[in-house]
C-alpha cells in the first residue's frame, strides 16, 4: 500500500494556521493529562522516601496512621528486647519512640491556617534517620522546650525561622534549627524531644516506634518474636517504606481519578476540534483527493494518508504537551495529607511511564479524532471529487 507522503507534507506547510491549532489544543489536554500523573507521582516518591530501607515502623493495629496510634511505655520497652534491632555501642536499641500531634500555624504569604505535624523523638532518631541534615542553626537540646524544622514547614508557615517561638502544648517552643531529609515527608513536619511532648500535652504513651535492623534479613527473625509475645499482639510492625507507600495510597489514587476524569473532559473538547478541523480540511481538499485517486491511489492509501496525518499532530502536541508539563517539576505544592491531617509539600515528578502514556494519550485523542475524517476522505467518489473543482 502506498502512502502520499509528499502530500502530507505539503499539506502541514500550506495549512498553519489550522495545523497549529490542531497541536495546541491537544498540547494543551496532554499537559493536563501529565501534570496529573505527575502530581500524584511526586507525592507518592516523596511519602516513599520517608522511610529507610532497613528501618520496621511499629503502630497499633487499628490505627490508620501514627496520629490514631497509641503504644504504652511498657510494651515499647518490651519490643526494644526483641532480637533483630540494631543496637549501638553501650547496647542501646536503636528504636526511636515517637509522639506525633497535630497543631494549628498562619500560613506564610497568606490567609488561614493549617495543620502541621509535630514529632517527638528520642536520641536514637537520628541514627535511625541519617537522611536528616541541619542546614540552618544547631540541633534542639534534649530535656528543653527547643525544636527544628523542617525546610518546607519554614518556607510554608509564619513564625517557623530560626529564632522564632511556636505556641503549643501550652508552653512557647524555640525554632533553634532548619532541616531537610531530601525532599521526604519529614520536610513538613517540626521535630522536638519526645519527653518534652508528652509532658506538654500529658500524654503517657507513644504513637510509634521506629527502629533499624541489623540488616535486610533480620525481618524474620524479628517477626518471629514480635508475633509470639501476647503482650504485643495489639500492634503491628511493618517496613517503614511499606509503611509510607500505603500512607501515599489514598492521596495518590484521589489526585488521579480526579485529575484524569477532568482530563478525559477536556479531552473530548480537543478530539471534537480534532475531528472538525480535518473534516473541514477533507472538505477543503475535495479535488486533491479526487487527484489522488485518478493518479492510482487506493481508498486505503488515502484513508492512512488523512489517518496518519492526523497522528503526527497528535504526537506533536503530545511531545510539546509533555515538555511544558516537564517545567512543573521546578514548582513545590502543598495539601493536606489525608492520613495524618497535616500539611504536606511535595513537588511534581515525571517518570518514564508517564512520558509513555501521556504520548500514547495524544495519539489516542489523534486516532479518534482523525478515523471518521479520514474515513469520509477514503470513501470519496473519483468522478464527484474532480467536478467539485
Amino acid at each position: 500500500m502506498r502512502i502520499p507522503l509528499r502530500y502530507i507534507v505539503r499539506n502541514f506547510r500550506t495549512r498553519r494556521l489550522t495545523t497549529a491549532l490542531t497541536v495546541v489544543g491537544t498540547a494543551l489536554v496532554t499537559f493536563v493529562f501529565a501534570a496529573v500523573l505527575m502530581m500524584a507521582y511526586g507525592l507518592e516518591r516523596t511519602l516513599v522516601s520517608t522511610g529507610g530501607d532497613d528501618n520496621v515502623i511499629i503502630i497499633r493495629k487499628s490505627a490508620t496512621s501514627e496520629i490514631s496510634s497509641i503504644i504504652s511505655l511498657e510494651q515499647a520497652e518490651i519490643v526494644g528486647t526483641l532480637p533483630g534491632i540494631a543496637k549501638d555501642n553501650t547496647g542501646t536499641p536503636l528504636m526511636s519512640k515517637e509522639t506525633v500531634v497535630i497543631i494549628n500555624l498562619p500560613f506564610a504569604n497568606a490567609e488561614g491556617f493549617g495543620n502541621l505535624g509535630v514529632r517527638g523523638v528520642t536520641r536514637p532518631a537520628m541514627v535511625v534517620r541519617p537522611q536528616l541534615k541541619l542546614v540552618e542553626g544547631r540541633m534542639f537540646q534534649w530535656g528543653s522546650r527547643e525544636v527544628i524544622v523542617g525546610v518546607a514547614t519554614r518556607k510554608r508557615f509564619n513564625g517557623a525561622a530560626v529564632g522564632d517561638q511556636l505556641t503549643f502544648g501550652g508552653d512557647r517552643w524555640s525554632v533553634v534549627g532548619v532541616f531537610s531529609t531530601d525532599g521526604s515527608g519529614f520536610d513538613s513536619e517540626v521535630w522536638g524531644d519526645t519527653d518534652q511532648l508528652n509532658q506538654a500535652f500529658e500524654r503517657p504513651v507513644y504513637s510509634s516506634l521506629t527502629f533499624r535492623l541489623t540488616g535486610y534479613d533480620a525481618m524474620k527473625e524479628f517477626r518471629e518474636a514480635f508475633t509470639k509475645d501476647t503482650r504485643l499482639q495489639v500492634l503491628d510492625a511493618k517496613r517503614e517504606k511499606q509503611f509510607y507507600a500505603e500512607q501515599s495510597e489514598m492521596m495518590s489514587q484521589f489526585i488521579s481519578v480526579l485529575g484524569i476524569t477532568i482530563t478525559i473532559i477536556f479531552s473530548l473538547g480537543a478530539t471534537i476540534g480534532a475531528m472538525i478541523t480535518m473534516y473541514a480540511a477533507v472538505a477543503n481538499r475535495t479535488v486533491e483527493i479526487g487527484t489522488l485517486r485518478a493518479l492510482g491511489f487506493r481508498r486505503r492509501s488515502v484513508l492512512a494518508a488523512f489517518l496518519l496525518e492526523a497522528l503526527i499532530l497528535a504526537m506533536a502536541g503530545g511531545v510539546v504537551g509533555l515538555v511544558l508539563a516537564s517545567f512543573l517539576q521546578f514548582l513545590t505544592i502543598s495539601m493536606i495529607n489525608f492520613s495524618s491531617f497535616s500539611e504536606l509539600s511535595f513537588s511534581f515528578s515525571i517518570s518514564t511511564s508517564i512520558a509513555i502514556w501521556s504520548l500514547v494519550f495524544s495519539l489516542l485523542m489523534g486516532l479518534v479524532g482523525g478515523f471518521l475524517p479520514a474515513a469520509r476522505a477514503a470513501r470519496l467518489n473519483i468522478v464527484t471529487a474532480l467536478r467539485s473543482a
